[in-house]
C-alpha cells in the first residue's frame, strides 16, 4: 500500500510531481552545464565543415570577396583573442614571478625549459623515424608548386631572434617586430676618358667620353614589420616581475595593479570564449570553401599528410599523456579533457598565441593548476615550445629531399633534428609561421628552399593540427611543472601565512594582547583587569 504523498508525486499535474520534475531537470542541467561549451565547440566544428562543403557546390562559386564575408565572424573572434594577448601575457608573467622568490622562480623555469627541450627533441626524432619509414616523397605523384617563398638567411634569422628578445622600443614591440631584409643594390661608377684638347687664349676646351659601369652588390637592412613581438614582451615581463619581487613593500602597489589587470583580463576572456563557437564555425567554413581541389591534393600529398598527422597523433595522444602519467601518476586523458576547449580553439584559429587566453581559463578553472605556475609556464610555452611545429619541419625537410632523390647521411639527419628543434623555438605563435623557420632547416642541409612551394597547398590544413599539439604540450607541461613545484609553492604559502598571522608566546598574549591585522585584542589580563575583550 503506497503512501498518499508518493501517489501525489507520481500523479501528473500535482504540485509534488511538478516540483520533482523540476528538481530532476535542474540536476541534469547542473551535470551538463560544465560540458556545454565543449559540446558547442565540437558542434561548431562539424557545422563549419558541413557548411563549407555545401558552399563549394554553389553556382556561381564563391570568389575571394564572398569568402572574406563568410570568414568575417571568425575574423572578429581572432581579433578579440589577439586583443587580449598583450594584457594577459604581461600581467600574468609580472604578477606570477613577483610573488615567487628568486630561487623558486629559477627552479620553476628550469623545470619548464627541461620539459620543453625534451618533448621538442622527442617530437623531432619521432617525425624523422616516420618519414624514413613511410617514404612519402618516393610515393608522391606529380607535384605542382603553389605560392612563393622568400629568401631568408639563417644567420639573419638567429640574429633577429636575439634582437627581438631585447626590443629597443617597448611600445613599438606591442605591434611590430625587427627583421633583416636582404636587398640587391646596383652601384653606378662613372668614368671619363679624355679625347681632345684645344688651347685658346681665353679658355681650354676638353671633350670626354662618358662610360657607366654597373656593379650589383648584396646589401641588407633592418626593418620593422607588423606583428606583436611576443618574445620581447615576455623577456621584459620576466625581468620586471623578478625585480618587483625583490623590492619588497615598495613594489607591492605595482604588483597589485598587475594582479587586478590579470583578473580583469580573465573576466574578458570568459566573455569572449562564449562567442568562440560562432567564430570557429565560420573560420572553418571559409577555409573549406577556399581550399583547392581535395582530390588533387590527396593524390599529390596524401602520404605526406598521413605521415605528419600520424606523427602528431602519436606525440599528442600517446607520448605526452604517457609522460604525464609516469611523472604525475594521474589520469592524463581526464586532464586533456579539461583543456579540450583550448584544443578546439587552436584547431579553429591555427594560432597558439590567440588560444592563450582560453588555455589559461581551462587550466586554472577546469584542471585547477596553480596560477603561479600557469602565469609563468603558459606565456613562455606559447612562445618557445612548439612540439608540433618541430615534428612538421623535420618531416617536411626529409620529404623534400626524397622528392629530389637526395640521399641524406647520418650527419645531415642529425643536423635536421638539431635545427628543427632550434627553429621551432623561433617560430611565432601565428598561423603558418613554421614555413618561414623551415627555411633554416633546409638551408642547413643544403636542400632547395624553393621546394617549400610543393607543400604550401596542404600547409593550412596541417597547421591547425600542429597548433593543437603545441597547445596540448604547453598544457601538459604546466601540469607537470605544477606537480614537481608543489613543495616550493606550499612552503611559500606557509611563509606568507606566518607573515600575516605571526605566532605568539603565551606570555605575549597575557601581557600585551595579540596585535593582528584587525588591531589588538585585549585578553582581560592587562593593566585594568577588565573582563571585556575589545577589538
Amino acid at each position: 500500500m503506497s503512501h498518499p504523498a508518493e501517489e501525489a508525486m507520481e500523479k501528473p499535474g500535482t504540485a509534488p510531481y511538478v516540483q520533482e520534475k523540476r528538481s530532476r531537470c535542474r540536476h541534469c542541467w547542473e551535470m551538463f552545464k560544465p560540458h556545454l561549451l565543449v559540446v558547442l565547440l565540437l558542434l561548431a566544428l562539424g557545422l563549419g565543415i558541413g557548411m563549407g562543403a555545401g558552399l563549394r557546390n554553389v553556382n556561381p562559386p564563391f570568389g575571394k570577396r564572398e569568402t572574406m564575408y563568410l570568414a568575417f565572424p571568425g575574423e572578429l573572434l581572432l581579433r578579440m583573442l589577439k586583443m587580449l594577448i598583450l594584457p594577459l601575457v604581461v600581467s600574468s608573467l609580472v604578477a606570477g614571478l613577483a610573488v615567487l622568490p628568486s630561487r623558486a622562480s629559477g627552479q620553476l623555469g628550469g623545470r619548464a625549459v627541461l620539459y620543453y627541450l625534451t618533448t621538442t627533441l622527442l617530437a623531432v626524432i619521432l617525425g624523422i623515424i616516420l618519414v624514413m619509414t613511410i617514404q612519402p616523397g618516393n610515393r608522391a605523384g606529380s607535384l605542382s608548386r603553389t605560392g612563393s617563398t622568400v629568401t631568408v638567411n639563417p644567420v639573419d634569422q638567429i640574429l633577429d631572434l636575439v634582437r627581438n628578445l631585447f626590443p629597443d622600443n617597448l611600445v613599438g614591440s606591442t605591434f611590430q617586430q625587427t627583421t633583416t631584409r636582404t636587398v640587391m643594390t646596383t652601384e653606378y661608377v662613372v668614368t671619363g676618358i679624355r679625347n681632345a684638347t684645344e688651347n685658346g687664349s681665353t679658355s681650354e676646351k676638353i671633350a670626354y667620353t662618358i662610360e657607366t659601369i654597373q656593379t650589383p652588390t648584396e646589401g641588407f637592412m633592418t626593418i620593422q614589420k607588423g606583428g606583436m613581438n611576443v618574445l620581447g614582451l615576455v623577456m621584459f615581463s620576466i625581468a620586471l616581475g623578478v625585480v618587483l619581487g625583490g623590492m619588497g613593500p615598495a613594489g607591492q602597489p605595482l604588483i597589485n595593479f598587475f594582479n587586478s589587470l590579470n583578473d580583469a583580463t580573465m573576466k574578458l576572456v570568459t566573455i569572449v570564449i562564449w562567442y568562440s563557437p560562432i567564430g570557429i564555425m565560420f573560420l572553418i567554413a571559409a577555409k573549406v570553401v577556399s581550399m583547392d581541389d581535395p582530390e588533387v591534393i590527396v593524390q599529390q600529398l596524401g602520404y605526406y599528410t598521413l605521415t605528419v598527422l600520424t606523427g602528431l597523433a602519436i606525440h599528442g595522444f600517446i607520448f605526452l599523456p604517457l609522460i604525464y602519467l609516469v611523472l604525475v601518476r594521474k589520469n592524463p586523458f581526464k586532464y586533456i579533457y579539461g583543456v579540450l576547449q583550448a584544443l578546439v580553439t587552436a584547431l579553429g584559429t591555427a594560432s597558439s598565441s590567440a588560444t592563450l587566453p582560453v588555455t589559461f581559463r581551462c587550466l586554472e578553472e577546469n584542471n585547477h593548476v596553480d596560477k603561479r605556475v600557469t602565469r609563468f609556464v603558459l606565456p613562455v610555452g606559447a612562445t618557445i615550445n612548439m612540439d608540433g611545429t618541430a615534428l612538421y619541419e623535420a618531416v617536411a625537410a626529409i620529404f623534400i629531399a626524397q622528392v629530389n632523390n637526395l640521399e641524406l647521411d647520418v650527419g645531415q639527419i642529425i643536423t635536421i633534428s638539431i635545427t628543427a628543434t632550434a627553429a621551432s623555438i623561433g617560430a611565432a605563435g601565428i598561423p603558418q609561421a613554421g614555413l618561414v623557420t623551415m627555411i633554416i632547416v633546409l638551408t642547413a642541409v643544403g636542400l632547395p628552399v624553393k621546394d617549400i612551394e610543393l607543400i604550401i597547398a596542404i600547409d593550412w590544413f596541417l597547421d591547425r593540427f600542429r597548433t593543437m599539439v603545441n597547445v596540448l604540450g604547453d598544457s601538459i607541461g604546466a601540469g607537470i611543472v605544477a606537480h614537481y613545484s608543489r613543495k616550493e609553492l606550499a612552503d611559500l604559502d606557509d611563509s606568507e601565512h606566518e607573515t600575516q598571522f605571526p605566532k605568539h608566546s603565551p606570555d605575549d598574549v597575557i601581557s600585551n594582547g595579540i596585535q593582528g591585522r584587525y588591531g589588538s585584542i585585549n585578553t582581560g589580563y592587562s593593566g585594568e583587569k577588565t573582563d571585556s575583550t575589545t577589538l
